[in-house]
């Protein structure tokens, strides 16, 4: 099996060298590009398996990448934000990004959020029950059980949930979810999807004080992950 390509997008020679050092010595394949148009111009003639995109850059801003390259491809992307940029971390993610590093970053964490983007977009999108821990969806027949037995969730409730699974591991921000569950009309209504996500985790988290399962991303939004082991 081949490794992925990433296409590397940083007007930073620095950052750019220390990225691709790191992604080859994970056995990575690595593209680089330093502008906007370099980086669309290399996506579309070879394809990447994976993008880290810093949102600053010479000819352009990168939630404008993101927007071009969701017109044609689901590939991951994995945002590069300066500190204190919420508000533009925010916008890359409603513009198609799944995830985001911090600068400075460390390259441990920046490879473990690629790899949960690269392994979400290789898991089976069709399967029928998906397992979080203890909690079992079963999205063809709309049934939610713990540990076999059923749980009790309104339609919207399940609607939220289903949506969260289907993007299991994507950090999805308040505006997406509000958009895709409860319609464009919604985008703004934020504590509206505080209250179902707090409904929700009381009846899917063991400690719904302690979520390990919908997880709540400050400033940006939540993060459906499969609970470890440890914490069933």
């Amino acid at each position: 099996m081949s490794s992925p390509t990433i296409l590397v997008v940083d007007d930073e020679s620095q950052i750019l060298r220390a990225l691709q050092t790191s992604l080859q010595g994970a056995d990575y394949k690595v593209a680089v590009a330093a502008t906007a148009a370099q980086a669309l111009s290399s996506a579309a003639m070879q394809p990447p398996d994976g993008i880290i995109l810093d949102l600053m850059l010479p000819d352009g801003n990168g939630i404008d990448v993101c927007r071009e390259l969701r017109k044609w491809t689901n590939v991951p992307i994995l945002v590069l934000s300066a500190i204190g940029d919420e508000q533009e971390k925010v916008a890359a993610l409603d513009a198609g990004a799944d995830d985001y590093v911090t600068k400075p970053f460390g390259i441990d964490e920046l490879l473990a959020r690629l790899r949960a983007a690269l392994r979400r977009v290789d898991a089976v999108t069709d399967q029928v029950v998906v397992e979080l821990g203890d909690i079992a969806v079963d999205l063809e027949r709309r049934l939610v059980t713990r540990r076999g037995d059923p749980l009790s969730l309104t339609p919207t409730e399940f609607e939220l949930l289903r949506f969260f699974v289907r993007n299991e591991g994507k950090l999805l921000t308040h505006q997406t979810i509000l958009r895709e569950v409860w319609g464009p009309r919604y985008g703004d209504e934020s504590h509206y999807l505080h209250v179902y996500v707090s409904q929700l985790r009381r009846k899917i988290e063991a400690d719904p004080t302690r979520p390990r399962i919908l997880l709540t991303e400050p400033g940006a939004g939540y993060r459906l992950v499969r609970p470890s082991l440890d914490h069933l």
